[in-house]
Formats: structure tokens, C-alpha cells, sequence
């Protein structure tokens, strides 16, 4: 039995960080999702500038949405959509089998949003509609800001992907802000069954302090972090406040583990599965990782409810220096920095590839 089928057998979804026109039109994706146990995928704005810049695939469709008269941000999110639709339509039978729980694949707002609520609200809204797939998310990133859009975007029946959660804390702000929404829907009478995933970033915390803190620490930051957060996750699984919800068919938020490709060539490459296997959770994979999973992988146990012992790695880098509240408030911020850098830049390519066409 392959690494990968072990994994999703003890009920953690496989997820893959990456999608492109080529995956989709040379049947990579289906094989990802026969071979290697695949159940859903998630975007960004640098996967598919790198697609861009690299392919030739998008030409014709650029030039065909120029003459419609598209331009922009509304030209990419055409052809996202296209590929998106197309990846949510091989999930769907997975979507269908799981009654909703699997089988997603998820589309990002506009970065530049990240601060701003009411626009974040009303892309996501119309996003979801152009789309018309029950199993798209949207990525609203977990800022302060975000949480107001994530609680409205909710209310209103939008399935909302929280990105760029780096600890405890801001996971708890983004659960608490799709508890609101649900909240609100059962006042009003509407359904609760609204799904979300909340994704926390694991290895950028080991990229930042790797050349802060002694060897023996080196990349145990993002694990601890991540097992902490899940013990948190748990928690409010048992919470007399979820469960009224539960109890009135809502469906959990459920923790996703993010950013899970190892950035130091002298770790192992699967460092970051092999740690945070766990049932009821998502782990989205670089194709990069994926593959090295599938080939050399192993599936020893699974974090227990308590999330381990994350107590004591924390209080070793409290000791060597490393303030993690601030850091993940730096994170994020740095984050929603790069991704709207990103954007512009895929923008910028979006432009170049116009000029070619006309």
C-alpha cells in the first residue's frame, strides 16, 4: 500500500498545492488523484503566474477573452476559473461520495483585498457564483480585516478556505468568525451546512528562525506550532458551542496544514507530512512533495488529540529569544505582503501576454 493511501486511510485528506493548464490537459491531475490518493486541490496567485509565464496553453484563451473585451484581474479569473471548474469537476464524484467533506478545490480574492472587508465580501460573493460549483472554496486570508469578510462571507453561504494563519491564536479568530456566521445563519433560520477550512502555515516558521536558534531546533518550530494549533482544533470540537451548532447540521471547520514543503535541503523532504498525520484534517502538498510522499513516505501513527507535547519545543524557543506571537503576527503580515506582490505580478504577465495578442 502506497504512503499516500495509508495516509488518507487513517482520515487525513491529501490535497495538492498546484494546479496547470498541462495537469489538467495531460491527465497528471487524474493520475494524482487515482494513483496517489488526491482529494482536493488549492491555488494562489504565484502557482499561476509561474503557469503563465512558463506556458504557452493560456495564448489562445487570452486572446479569445481580449476580444470579449476582458482585461486585468477579471481576465485572470477567467481563466482560473477555467482550470478551476475543470479540477472541481473531476472531485466531484469524491465531493458526492464524502456528502461535501472532500473533494474541494479553492480560488483566492484578490490579495490586494486583505484590509479591506467589504470588498473582500462582494468578490467572494461573485466568485462564487460565476463559478457555479458547490465544491469551490474561496481563500479570504485570516487577517483582522479578513475575519469580518469571513463571518459575512459565511452568513451568506459562501464555503470560505481561510489562508495565511501562522498559530493558535489567529486560528481561533478565524474558527470564531465562522462560528459567527453559522451563528447568525440559525437565528435567521437558514441552513448551517456552509463549510470552511482554516489553513495554518508550517514551514515558513522554521525558514524564519533558522539561522536564529541553536542546530538542535532547526525545524521544529512549524510542527510545534501546527501541533498546537490541532490541539486547539480538538478543543473546540468538544465545545458546548460547536456542538449546539452540530446539533443543528453545521459541519466542521476543518484544520488544513499548509505550506507543508520542506524549505531546507538538509531536512528530510517529507518532514512536515510525516509529523502532522491526522485524522479529520487536510494537508495540502507542493506536487514537489507529493511525489516524494508517495515514493519514500511513511505513516507511523497519528498526532494524538492532546497534539503532543508542543509545550516544551515552544518554551526552548522562548528561551533561545524567539517571541512566536510576534513572529506570527509578522508572518502573516509578510505574507499577505507576498501575496500581493504576487498579484501584481501576475497582473503584470497577464498585461505582457495582452500586448502579444493583439
Amino acid at each position: 500500500m502506497k504512503p499516500t493511501e495509508q495516509l488518507h486511510n487513517l482520515g487525513q485528506s491529501i490535497w495538492i498545492d498546484n494546479i496547470t493548464r498541462n495537469m489538467l490537459d495531460q491527465g497528471t491531475l487524474k493520475r494524482y488523484i487515482d494513483e496517489f490518493s488526491v482529494t482536493g486541490l488549492t491555488s494562489n496567485p504565484t502557482i499561476f503566474d509561474q503557469d503563465l509565464t512558463s506556458s504557452p496553453a493560456y495564448d489562445d484563451d487570452i486572446r479569445r477573452l481580449v476580444k470579449l473585451g476582458c482585461s486585468g484581474e477579471w481576465l485572470f479569473f477567467e481563466l482560473a476559473l477555467e482550470d478551476l471548474t475543470q479540477a472541481a469537476d473531476l472531485f466531484a464524484p469524491i465531493h458526492q461520495r464524502t456528502a461535501g467533506v472532500d473533494g474541494w478545490v479553492s480560488l483566492e480574492v484578490s490579495p490586494i483585498l486583505a484590509h479591506d472587508a467589504a470588498s473582500t465580501v462582494a468578490e467572494a460573493k461573485a466568485l462564487h457564483k460565476k463559478a457555479r460549483r458547490p465544491n469551490l472554496f474561496i481563500k479570504i486570508p485570516g487577517t483582522k480585516e479578513g475575519a469580518v469578510a469571513i463571518e459575512e462571507s459565511i452568513f451568506a453561504g459562501v464555503p470560505i478556505n481561510v489562508t495565511l494563519l501562522f498559530s493558535r491564536d489567529q486560528y481561533l479568530a478565524a474558527a470564531d468568525a465562522y462560528l459567527r456566521g453559522l451563528e447568525r445563519r440559525l437565528a435567521e433560520g437558514m441552513s448551517l451546512d456552509v463549510r470552511s477550512v482554516a489553513s495554518i502555515f508550517v514551514s515558513r516558521w522554521d525558514k524564519a528562525t533558522a539561522d536564529k536558534v541553536p542546530a538542535v531546533l532547526r525545524n521544529r518550530l512549524g510542527i510545534a506550532v501546527a501541533q498546537q494549533t490541532y490541539q486547539a482544533y480538538r478543543e473546540l470540537l468538544d465545545s458546548e458551542r460547536w456542538q449546539r451548532l452540530e446539533n443543528h447540521g453545521a459541519r466542521p471547520q476543518r484544520l488544513l496544514f499548509a505550506s507543508t514543503g520542506t524549505k531546507d535541503p538538509a531536512a528530510s523532504d517529507v518532514l512536515y507530512i510525516n509529523a502532522l498525520a491526522a485524522p479529520h484534517t487536510v494537508n495540502t502538498m507542493p506536487e514537489k512533495t507529493l511525489l516524494a510522499f508517495a515514493d519514500h513516505g511513511t505513516v507511523s501513527g497519528t498526532l494524538p488529540r492532546s497534539g503532543g507535547d508542543p509545550d516544551k519545543v515552544l518554551a526552548a524557543f522562548a528561551e533561545a529569544g524567539v517571541d512566536t506571537a510576534k513572529l506570527a503576527v509578522d508572518l502573516q503580515e509578510e505574507g499577505a505582503k507576498a501575496f500581493s506582490e504576487s498579484w501584481y505580478d501576475l497582473l503584470n504577465t497577464i498585461q505582457g501576454k495582452i500586448r502579444n495578442a493583439r
